[in-house]
C-alpha cells in the first residue's frame, strides 16, 4: 500500500479529472466536423471531444515524441545512421456497436491537426476478412468477425510492412453495403501515424503447427485502445442501430441486408436480438472482451454512450 492506496500498474481517472489534463488545449473541430465523424447511434458531441479525446491525443503525441527521442538515442548508441523512423501504429479494438469506428475516425482527424504528425491514415481490419465465397467454402460465413474469419497472415504482413518502413503498403477494402470484400485497395503512403481498427486487433498470437508461439498484430502496435461498455448496453445499442439501418443502408436494393428493410419494428428488433445473442455476443465474450487487458488504454462508456472513465498503463 502507498498513501493508503493499493499499488497498480494502471492509472484510472474519472472523466472530469481526465479532461483537466488538457484544459488549455484548443478545440480544433467544429460541431459540423464532429457530426460528420459520428457513427450511427453514437452520442458524440464537442464536449466529449474536448473532455475525452483531446487529452487522449495529447497523451499519444507525447508517446510519439518519446518514440522519436528513443530512435535518435538508439542511432547515437549504435554510432551509425539508422533507417528513417517508421510510422507510429495505433490499434483500436472493441465490440460491434460500441463506437470504436467513431473513435478511430475522430483520432485520425485530431492527430492530423498537429504539425508534428500531419499524415495520419486509418485502416480497418474488415478488409482482411476472407471473401464470402471463401467463408462459405469453410462453412463459417455465420462466424464473420470471429478470429478464424480473417486472413490473419495478410493482416500481419500488412502491419509488419508498415513497421518496417515500406513507403507504400496496400490494404483490401470491405463494403458494408454488399457485406463482402471488394477488389479495391487503400494505399498507406509514407504516413506518420497508422490507425488499425477492428474487433480482434488485440488478440494474442496463434500457436504455430509445431507448438511454437506465433506473432500477433498487437506485437507491432505502439499504442492500443479498447473501447468498452457493459454488454447489456452494447446489445441495446446494436438493436437500436439495426432499426436505424433498416431505414437507411438496408433500404438500398444493393444491400446484402435489404431483406430486412421490410420488417416491422418488432420483427426487426427480434432479428437484431437473435443476431446479437447467437453471433456478436459469443464473439465478444469469447474473443474480444478477453483482449481488453492487453490495451494500453481503455475508454469505458456509460449507458448513454458517453465515456465515463479512462484507464491506462503507467508504462
Amino acid at each position: 500500500m502507498a498513501n493508503g492506496r493499493e499499488r497498480s500498474p494502471y492509472v484510472e481517472l474519472e472523466r472530469s479529472a481526465w479532461a483537466d489534463l488538457a484544459d488549455d488545449v484548443p478545440q480544433p473541430l467544429t460541431p459540423a466536423d464532429v457530426e460528420s465523424l459520428r457513427g450511427l447511434g453514437d452520442e458524440l458531441d464537442v464536449d466529449e471531444v474536448r473532455e475525452v479525446y483531446l487529452p487522449l491525443t495529447v497523451l499519444i503525441s507525447m508517446r510519439i515524441r518519446n518514440a522519436a527521442e528513443l530512435w535518435r538515442a538508439t542511432e547515437k548508441f549504435l554510432h551509425e545512421p539508422q533507417p528513417e523512423r517508421t510510422p507510429f501504429v495505433i490499434g483500436i479494438a472493441g465490440s460491434v456497436a460500441v463506437g470504436k469506428s467513431t473513435t478511430a475516425r475522430l483520432l485520425r482527424e485530431l492527430l492530423a491537426k498537429s504539425p508534428e504528425h500531419p499524415r495520419v491514415q486509418l485502416v480497418t481490419t474488415d478488409g482482411f476478412l476472407w471473401p464470402n465465397k471463401e467463408l462459405e467454402r469453410r462453412g463459417i460465413l455465420d462466424r464473420k468477425g470471429f478470429p478464424e474469419s480473417y486472413d490473419r497472415k495478410s493482416l500481419l504482413r500488412f502491419v509488419i510492412d508498415v513497421k518496417s518502413g515500406v513507403e507504400r503498403v496496400e490494404a483490401p477494402v470491405y463494403s458494408h453495403l454488399t457485406y463482402d470484400r471488394t477488389d479495391e485497395v487503400v494505399t498507406v503512403d509514407n504516413p506518420d501515424i497508422v490507425i488499425v481498427e477492428g474487433l480482434n486487433v488485440l488478440a494474442p498470437a496463434k500457436e504455430r503447427g509445431d507448438g511454437s508461439p506465433g506473432m500477433s498484430v498487437n506485437d507491432y502496435f505502439d499504442f492500443s485502445i479498447y473501447v468498452d461498455a457493459r454488454s447489456r448496453d452494447i446489445r441495446r445499442w446494436y438493436i437500436e442501430r439495426f432499426l436505424k439501418l433498416r431505414q437507411t443502408a438496408f433500404a438500398d436494393p444493393a444491400s446484402y441486408f435489404h431483406r430486412y428493410s421490410s420488417l416491422t419494428d418488432d420483427e426487426a428488433a427480434g432479428k437484431a436480438a437473435e443476431l446479437w445473442d447467437t453471433i456478436n455476443w459469443p464473439n465478444l465474450r469469447e474473443n474480444i472482451q478477453t483482449t481488453r487487458g492487453r490495451a494500453t488504454l481503455v475508454l469505458r462508456k456509460d449507458t448513454d454512450h458517453s465515456v465515463k472513465w479512462i484507464r491506462f498503463r503507467k508504462a
